[in-house]
This record gives C-alpha cells, structure tokens and sequence, in this order.
C-alpha cells in the first residue's frame, strides 16, 4: 500500500493512500470461501456452489468492506506512527477519484485532516491564583442549627392565627354559588397586604370575608384554593366567607438530644456545644468545596487565556461538525460555533496538561467523586446524612449512563490538573467572608 501525505499549510492536509491487489486479493479471497461454505442457494448443495457465482452475487460487497477496513486500519496508522494530532475525523476529499469496483482493480483514495496548532497551556510561577479561606461565623452556625431545628420541627393545632400558619375551612362565594369545602390558604403568601391582614389574629371557628383575586393575584393560585378552572378564576371578581375550621402551625423542634439523633443517627453528639461544633465542621467542609469551585475557575480562565490567541481551521472543523452530526443544521453550527470552538480548546489543553502532570483518573477516584455528587443531590432535598451505602448504590446506579460517567470522569481530571496547580503556580491564600465570596461570582 502506497500511503503520501502533502505538506500542511494552514494546519491542514491531504492523506492518500493507495491499494493494489497485493494489498487486499488475498483478504478478499479468504471472504468469498467462507461465504461459499455458508451460502444457501437454491439448487446447490452447501458448500458446492461454484466461486464464480459466489463472486458475482458477493464480490463487490466483500471488496467493499476490506478496502474500507483496510483503509480505515492504514490511515489510523499513519496517524499514530506520524504522532498528528488531528483534529476531528479524516473527512473523504472532495478531489478523491472515483471508485470503480467492477473495472478497476487499483484505488486511490484521499482524506482530508485538520491538525491541531502548537500551544503551551501549562501554567508556572509567574501565574497568579487565589486560594480563598471562607470564614464560618457564629451567625452560619446559628442559622443552620436554626434550620435543622425547623426541618425536624412539628405541626401543632392553634387556637389563633399567627404569621405562617396553614388555614383550613369552609369557602362560599358572597354573591354566587361557589362553595369549597376543606379549602386551605396560607395567608402569608397574600400578594395584597390589606387582604392579608383580615386573617391576623382570627380565631377558630371565625368568619373572614376577603377577596380571592385581589389577595392573591394569580388565577392559578385561586383556581386551586376555591376548586375551579383557570378560566373561572380569572372572571371572579366578588368577596368570599372563609370559616376558620382549623389552624395548623409548624413549630421547631427544641434544640436537644431528641433533635441531635435526628440529624446525625447514630454518630449523634452528646450535647449542644458539640452539636454546634459538628455543624461548622460541616459548613467548613461545605465552605471548602465552594472555594475548590472558584479555585477551578480561576485557573481555567488562567489557562484558556493561553489558548485564546491560536488558530484553527475553521473550514475544516465545520464542514466536520456537519458530517458527523446528522441533526445540526447550518443555521445552529454558525449560532454554536465558538462555544464548540472554545469547548476544542479546553479538551486540548487538558490533554496536555493530563501528560504534564502525570494526571492518572483511577475507577476508585471516579466512584468517589460520583458519591459525593449524590451526596450533594440528596442535600438539595434536605437529606443530609444519606446512609453510606445508599450513597454508593446511587452512585453506582449513576455511573452506569455513559453521558453521566464521561462527565464525573471529565470532572475528576479537571479537580486533579487543578490540584497540581496549587503546586506550580504563585498561591495566593486569602481569608475572607462568606458574603464577598459570594460577589466574586457576581
């Protein structure tokens, strides 16, 4: 097989490879006697149909299949043995000559290849990032005992509404027939505050007249208190009788050791100084995964401020794109393409950083770092001490969808490029408060 390459102008080329009989007669061959031996035709038995018709019913299909492979095998090695790296996919040339498979005997065949411009990504000393320190104050500790407290609070009977509390009863249209029995409001979610108001401090077993539409200005929200359609609600216009039947509030639970084995089962402390002293480790750890993320940041931008002035071949990357996405149209390639393009200079960098820094990502660094995102989606829902083996059984469960697990894989590279960082670059370690912190992402 004759394979050339032309010189590479503009980071792009022509590979051509070429294939006499040498190069595949004998694969084809081999194809034709194994089909001979399957073939099922009438009027032969099997195994005795003769080659010559086996050739003309499958020859020009078996020649097909091992010049393809034989190319795609040829032209993957002259990638590797030439160390290109290219981007996207070889893409068939628009001067490829055409293929004659009933005359010819020699083909030649000519891909196009786009290769990536030099670049150095690494950072070193002269690069500047910031490793903040969130202060964890009484107050953040406070508010989370206060929070837990209220997570693990009850819901008690009243005699007299107060601020928050859920009101149950029986609901009648002033000057209509609309009646709904069993109605509930929380009048703190009134939108009009004179509306609202009529419900302070009224007694079980009162009768309140308000306006539904007026109090609440949202036909959804009264198309749900009163049992009627959108539709209705937004014709509805006069008073209604609410009879407070029953006042129901929600109390938090006393800060003890009842509330400590809620929260923590069985590692529950053993008094309030050390629950307190269990949540700022907790805020602390939180805290520290937060400044992690902005230290990731940081350091991508640091990065991709390298990468920002290279060139690519753009033509190439587009008419690529295209070819192998049959859905993307022009109109979403023009509207998407430097986002794709900067997404191409973040995988390149990481590539070369992944080499630089011997960055290795292990089963058990991926299975971590999957644990601690179901973790995080189980906090979100206020459970915050999933069983460990819950935890691992999500995890797992996660990890079996392939976009989810190429993704944590990506994120696991990344925090480790980062990590390597801290070592090469100018640290900087800042103190500073939850609030300014939250303005750095402002």
């Amino acid at each position: 097989m004759k394979i050339e390459q032309s010189e590479l102008k503009n980071l792009t080329g022509v590979i051509t490879l070429t294939l006499e009989p040498a190069d595949y007669q004998e694969e084809v061959t081999k194809q034709l006697k194994e089909v001979r031996h399957k073939a099922q035709i009438p009027g032969f038995r099997p195994g005795m149909v003769p080659v010559g018709l086996v050739k003309k019913m499958y020859g020009k299909g078996i020649l097909a299949d091992v010049l393809n492979k034989k190319v795609g095998e040829s032209l993957q090695k002259h990638i590797e043995d030439n160390k290109l790296q290219i981007l996207g996919d070889p893409l068939p040339s628009e001067n490829s000559p055409k293929i004659d498979l009933e005359n010819e005997d020699t083909f030649t065949f000519m891909f196009d290849i786009a290769v990536a411009p030099e670049f150095d990504a690494k950072l070193n000393g002269k690069n500047k990032l910031t490793e903040y320190e969130i202060e964890v104050t009484d107050e953040m500790v406070n508010n989370q005992v206060n929070s837990y407290a209220e997570r693990f609070g009850e819901y008690v009977q009243a005699d007299e509404v107060a601020e928050g509390d859920i009101i149950k009863g029986l609901a009648k249209q002033v000057d209509g027939e609309i009646v709904k029995e069993n109605a509930v409001l929380n009048p703190q979610y009134m939108k009009d505050k004179k509306q609202q108001k009529l419900f302070a401090g009224a007694k079980k077993g009162a009768t309140i007249t308000f306006n539904p539409m007026k109090a609440f200005e949202s036909e959804v929200e009264v198309s749900s208190l009163l049992g009627i359609t959108k539709e209705q609600a937004q014709e509805l216009k006069s008073d209604f009788t609410f009879e407070i039947q029953e006042i129901t509030r929600h109390t938090a639970a006393k800060i003890d050791s009842e509330l400590f084995a809620k929260v923590y089962g069985e590692n529950a402390p053993k008094d309030e100084a050390e629950f307190r002293a269990k949540v700022k480790a907790e805020i602390e750890a939180n805290m520290a995964e937060d400044s992690k993320y902005k230290f990731g940041l940081d350091a991508k931008e640091a990065i991709m401020k390298k990468m920002e002035k290279l060139e690519f071949p753009v033509d190439f990357l587009k008419r690529w794109v295209l070819a192998t996405n049959e859905k993307m149209t022009q109109e979403d390639l023009d509207k998407d393409f430097d986002k794709m393009l900067e997404e191409l200079k973040w995988h390149l960098a990481k590539d070369q950083l992944m080499k630089e820094y011997n960055v290795d990502v292990q089963k058990e660094d991926v299975e971590a770092y999957a644990k601690e995102v179901a973790r995080m989606q189980f906090m979100q829902y206020g459970l915050m001490h999933v069983d460990d083996q819950y935890l691992t059984n999500y995890a797992n469960e996660m990890l079996k969808q392939e976009n989810q697990l190429r993704g944590i894989v990506e994120r696991v590279a990344e925090n480790k490029i980062y990590e390597a960082l801290k070592g090469i670059a100018k640290i900087e370690k800042k103190q500073i408060s939850h609030a300014d912190f939250g303005k750095l992402f402002s």
